[in-house]
């Protein structure tokens, strides 16, 4: 048996003119809707590389993924909100996020040498440039 509700319109005079029979709001729980979140970031570079650090508050490392593929770095990480032993949840107003973020990388980046370390809620990854790309001295000669 299905709960229904009537739904009618009222013209200008007051009358009814349209009736709808609508279903009722089912009661089984509506699925849950991902909060994505776009993680602050640093980015140093100097003559080596990049450095980047990302922040990934309540992130552990099974959670994150760290990607590159044709020259585009995406980094997708859950977070996960703890709940105290023993108890169970009745209501929460926060939900984990969900990070997600992607860098376009030049070529001139090594990306088969990237380093990754996550520590604290903090990504830091290490990008080294390629050695033909890095700056070199030329060295002058007289004659």
């Amino acid at each position: 048996m299905t709960q229904t509700t009537e739904l009618s319109q009222s013209s200008a005079s007051g009358q009814s003119s349209e009736r709808k029979v609508l279903p009722l709001p089912s009661t089984r729980t509506a699925p849950e809707r991902r909060l994505t979140v776009t993680p602050a970031v640093d980015i140093v570079e100097d003559t080596q590389g990049i450095t980047l650090w990302a922040d990934l508050p309540g992130v552990a490392k099974e959670n994150l993924d760290v990607k590159v593929h044709d020259g585009k770095l995406s980094i997708e990480a859950q977070a996960t909100v703890a709940s105290p032993d023993g108890l169970r949840l009745q209501h929460a107003e926060i939900r984990a996020p969900f990070f997600a973020r992607a860098f376009s990388l030049s070529s001139d980046f090594d990306t088969a040498r990237i380093d990754a370390n996550l520590q604290d809620g903090v990504l830091k990854l290490t990008i080294p440039r390629r050695d033909e790309a890095r700056p070199r001295k030329i060295e002058v000669r007289t004659a």
